[in-house]
């Protein structure tokens, strides 16, 4: 019975060998400093005259301003805005949907939604990238009417050269629809 028992515990300790490989590896956990929600992404829409243009978050399901649409493995840009007061050029119609955010725009290297923490972290690298007037961009950056006063959302237009097919992290301050949310 002796030898019966260590050839059962040989044969076992082998399939079980055998079997390792198989395994499923746990998922990697989440730290408490890893974003993993779904981000909200825009993508440019239109140039316009002047080296300006509008980005935004394209209609039906490609852009969430709600939930997010992006997840946050997923290695994006972040939209950064330089708000210096400039005026738009003429030649662009503003409303609510189609605001000027008074500055310009540009990409930073791509960065996973992971690593955008909170706000602070995301306008960080703007900062860390173009300098420290930089910040992220804000669904709300569009202004229209009489000096601006008058805020609003979806799209906005800026000045800038952006390319076209790229879409890109983009903040939006009263909605759960960031990678820190």
């Amino acid at each position: 019975m002796t030898r019966i028992k260590r050839l059962a515990a040989v044969a076992t300790a082998a399939a079980v060998a055998a079997l390792a490989p198989l395994a499923v590896a746990p998922a990697a956990q989440a730290t408490a400093s890893d974003a993993t929600h779904y981000g909200m992404t825009w993508e440019v829409l239109n140039y316009g005259p002047g080296g300006t243009v509008q980005v935004g978050g394209p209609g039906g399901s490609a852009s969430n301003a709600y939930q997010g649409d992006t997840a946050p493995w997923a290695s994006l840009p972040v939209l950064c805005l330089n708000r210096d007061g400039r005026s738009a050029p003429a030649g662009i119609s503003l409303d609510f949907y189609n605001g000027w955010a008074l500055g310009s725009v540009a990409l930073s290297r791509p960065v996973k939604g992971s690593e955008l923490t909170s706000p602070a972290a995301a306008n960080e690298v703007c900062r860390s990238t173009f300098g420290r007037t930089w910040r992220q961009a804000e669904f709300h950056d569009g202004r229209y009417g009489p000096d601006y006063a008058q805020t609003g959302g979806w799209t906005f237009w800026a000045s800038g050269s952006l390319p076209q097919g790229v879409r890109f992290w983009t903040y939006i301050n009263d909605q759960n629809a960031n990678p820190w949310n």
